[in-house]
């Protein structure tokens, strides 16, 4: 297992060399594997390309991110200026269905309404995420309808396949609106990839990640 300083550096490395992420406030700690950003970055898809990052490293099985997005005096916005520019952009995209509202107070964008998928909710915060003057996106988003276990099935087949691991390594169950995944995997990003296969699944609301990881 990599010691807690060799992983600590891998994060601070895939920062360092992500040309998406300005690291000059960013601080990094780990504690077996468990890693936490700090400090602060100038925009919202900073701090969503950060823990992705961070999850990248070798050696990461978990990330938490308690950065803290301070914008440029140019990037504020209203809270007017802003709700009217989310709304825009959620009625201007084809994958988000009628229905979808923003809000925005001091940067922080909620979004509400119901939708029928999971990857129509995930469109909905994609289409926000990256306006100026958002700090952060609250989504309260409801998703409507039952899970289809084969659908589901399948999603999370194909990542395994993707990241060469047998059908059987990871174990899929359904209760309600909750995709269940337990089994074992290499990596974080095999971990993240199985994962968000799940929240691609029509109807699902919420996952529950039992997965562990070998190393």
């Amino acid at each position: 297992m990599a010691k807690t300083k060799d992983i600590r550096e891998a994060v601070e490395r895939k920062l360092r060399h992500d040309p998406l992420v300005d690291t000059a406030d960013v601080a990094v700690r780990n504690i077996a594997g468990t890693v936490a950003l700090t400090g602060t970055v100038p925009g919202y898809p900073q701090y969503l390309e950060a823990a992705r990052a961070a999850r990248r490293a070798a050696g990461v099985t978990d990330v938490h991110n308690h950065l803290q997005v301070v914008l440029p005096p140019g990037d504020r916005r209203d809270d007017a200026t802003l709700t009217n520019a989310a709304n825009n952009e959620l009625a201007g995209s084809a994958s988000v269905p009628e229905g979808v509202k923003a809000s925005a107070r001091d940067g922080n964008v909620t979004l509400t309404g119901t939708v029928r998928y999971r990857s129509q909710r995930t469109a909905a915060e994609s289409a926000v995420s990256g306006l100026t003057g958002v700090r952060n996106v609250q989504d309260q988003i409801q998703v409507a309808f039952e899970v289809d276990y084969a659908r589901l099935k399948g999603l999370v087949v194909d990542a395994l396949d993707r990241c060469g691991l047998p059908h059987t390594a990871v174990a899929v169950d359904i209760r309600g609106t909750t995709a269940m995944l337990a089994g074992l995997v290499r990596t974080q990003d095999e971990r993240d990839a199985v994962v968000g296969a799940a929240w691609l699944a029509p109807d699902v609301m919420a996952v529950v990640d039992e997965i562990k990881i070998t190393g």
